[in-house]
């Protein structure tokens, strides 16, 4: 596409001055990487106390009215789009800036500027200039680089977090059984201090029989 467009930018002359036109110059080639461009536009005209149309056409055939802005130097000149481009745009001593933005890849394409007189008599305007590619490149997302001894941190993380979860599950049934455990020894305590004794008679303690030996037998 870039190509065709180059070869569309060679086929238009150059353009001459002459009485009732206007010259217009124009970048050849801008390249756009964050979605938006100023192109400026020289003329060699004096508009000041005149009312005029500045406007940006895209399409080799200048089928798209991409901005304009009309009226003199006496009034706030207002740029806008009819064409749902974001369009501004700023007026110098002979410039006209066109200031796009939020542009997209499809929107590459070659860009004209016109800029006419439109009061007093006579109607002037421009040749058609050279024109300006805009070639808005497509925004490519680049992954963060990894060192060689670096790990990634989300597998770790996630790791890390079902080790903490299971180790506290384990910590919780462990702890649970320990109470329910101490509060059934407690309780078969109790059971056993407060079981009611049997009151009955005294036993009599018997103490063994021994028969008593005759001492006087063994010293005769």
């Amino acid at each position: 596409m870039i190509l065709r467009l180059l070869l569309a930018l060679n086929f238009f002359p150059s353009i001459q001055v002459t009485e009732n036109k206007i010259l217009v110059k124009q970048s050849p080639m801008l390249v756009v990487d964050n979605n938006e461009v100023n192109l400026s536009c020289k003329y060699t005209h004096n508009l000041f106390s005149k009312e005029f149309r500045a406007s940006l056409y895209k399409g080799a055939d200048s089928a798209v009215e991409v901005c304009v802005v009309n009226g003199n130097y006496s009034h706030q000149l207002q740029f806008h789009s009819n064409t749902g481009f974001n369009c501004d745009g700023k007026l110098g001593n002979e410039t006209v800036t066109f200031y796009l933005w939020n542009l997209y890849v499809n929107q590459t394409d070659i860009y004209f500027c016109k800029i006419e007189v439109m009061y007093p008599p006579p109607y002037i305007d421009n040749e058609k200039s050279n024109g300006t590619i805009i070639h808005v490149k497509e925004k490519r997302l680049c992954p963060a680089l990894l060192s060689p001894d670096s790990k990634p941190f989300w597998p770790l993380a996630v790791i890390g977090g079902v080790l903490a979860f299971y180790s506290l599950l384990v910590t919780v049934v462990l702890y649970t059984f320990w109470m329910k455990s101490k509060r059934s020894r407690i309780l078969q305590s109790d059971y056993m201090n407060m079981t009611p004794r049997r009151l009955g008679p005294p036993r009599k303690h018997y103490q063994p029989y021994a028969p008593a030996r005759d001492f006087a037998a063994y010293r005769s």
